[in-house]
């Protein structure tokens, strides 16, 4: 490995010392962040200072919990002020209150903290802060997060840089600096008791690997399955941590990761006779493209049937169940051509980058309706990835003497 990347780090003296600067302010970027964030969130000193009730209005809005919840948290505001108290189901089914007197404090940095009762528990107080300072200090793991990302980018640039074209570099380093841009604009809320630093996180580490996993497919390199395990492996943590999109995580644990494994065998034995580095690949007939194109619709209705019938309790979706059902079916549809995609590629077929268009579409439409702005991004980079793929390969394909496609 050692010997791949000075094979192709970058040549250009000036090129190199300017992204070794990059890099540089970028770990330090990093590092502020990560210090401030975590020092504000350990700043708490228990001394606190009365200033007196208020009465706070109940959201309902935020609340959907049903009899399998354990918990529930029910939010009261005033003025831009929050207070988050839990109750067990059995209380919260009793609770028949639309306001609530809340006892307002004071903490030395100036926060205001607010309790359901006037003496509140040394544990109660840590907790209101820990709350209060998560959504302070978001912005600012978020930005440490996202200079860690836009590292990684960067490092793999310099350090292959032989390997990649000037397009590819800019292209990748683009969609990694918008994905992080919109990463600080548009701040993740916690779901399901994750913090939303934490899916953030998910969601630019799914972009980096998802885009480089992509510009490797384009340019017919094998190491693509590689990097799409890991590809495969956030995404599932991603619909475990939503509790969402339970088709697209089946699909991917008894499909995905499968079809990588067996797709880098599959590419490894047809690579290019004059470049090592390059895989075969070819295209369908029309009588095919038919049969797999009513195979995904007659998966989408069954699939999104079954999964529109499902009683599963989340709160991505503000208890909105037109949405979970609208959801439901497109991400049938989703995972419906993502396993034609995976056979597309198994076969090293130009059609899967048609199957990339519609699922760049599909994802991003899920993408706007729940909120994941940032993976928009990713979405983003699909669509232009997806274009330069095609014309790739199928220049490829008119240079080249076509196999005769045999799916047997």
């Amino acid at each position: 490995m050692i010997k791949s990347i000075k094979e192709n780090f970058e040549p250009n003296k000036l090129i190199r010392n300017i992204e070794i600067c990059v890099l540089v302010l970028l770990v330090a970027v990093s590092a502020i962040c990560f210090a401030i964030g975590f020092k504000k969130v350990g700043s708490y000193d228990g001394e606190l200072t009365y200033v007196g009730s208020l009465q706070m209005e109940r959201l309902f809005d935020e609340e959907d919990y049903d009899e399998d919840s354990t918990v529930c948290d029910v939010i009261f505001e005033s003025d831009e002020k929050q207070m988050v108290v839990t109750y067990s189901y059995e209380e919260y089914e009793e609770l028949d209150i639309e306001s609530i007197t809340a006892y307002e404090y004071v903490m030395e940095d100036g926060n205001s903290l607010c309790f359901a009762n006037e003496n509140p528990t040394n544990e109660e107080v840590l907790s209101a802060y820990q709350q209060v300072m998560t959504v302070e200090t978001m912005p600012i793991f978020n930005g440490g997060i996202s200079a860690l990302i836009l590292l990684m980018s960067v490092a793999l640039i310099l350090c292959y840089s032989k390997f990649f074209t000037t397009y590819e570099k800019s292209w990748f380093i683009t969609i990694m600096v918008l994905a992080t841009f919109v990463s600080v604009l548009f701040p993740e809320e916690s779901a399901n008791g994750i913090n939303g630093v934490v899916i953030m996180l998910l969601y630019l580490l799914d972009t980096f690997f998802n885009i480089l996993c992509e510009l490797l497919i384009s340019k017919q390199s094998r190491y693509n399955f590689l990097v799409s395990v890991v590809v495969e492996i956030l995404e599932i943590l991603i619909c475990v941590v939503l509790m969402y999109r339970f088709a697209t995580m089946v699909t991917t644990l008894f499909f995905w990761l499968p079809i990588d494994i067996a797709s880098f065998i599959n590419w490894t034995k047809h690579k290019d006779d004059q470049e090592d580095e390059l895989t075969v690949v070819r295209r369908l007939k029309g009588y095919q493209e038919v049969l797999i194109i009513l195979a995904i619709i007659v998966w989408t209705v069954v699939v999104g049937y079954f999964l529109s019938g499902l009683d599963i309790q989340t709160d991505f979706f503000g208890g909105n169940r037109n949405l979970e059902v609208a959801i439901a079916y497109m991400d049938a549809c989703a995972s419906a051509v993502g396993v034609a995609n995976g056979l597309f590629i198994f076969f090293r077929l130009r059609e899967q980058w048609v199957a990339w268009y519609i699922c760049a579409i599909l994802e991003g439409l899920i993408n706007i309706v729940t909120g994941q702005y940032v993976l928009l991004v990713l979405k983003l980079g699909y669509i232009t990835n997806t274009t330069y793929g095609y014309i790739k390969w199928s220049k490829y394909i008119k240079e080249h003497k076509e196999e005769k496609l045999t799916l047997l």
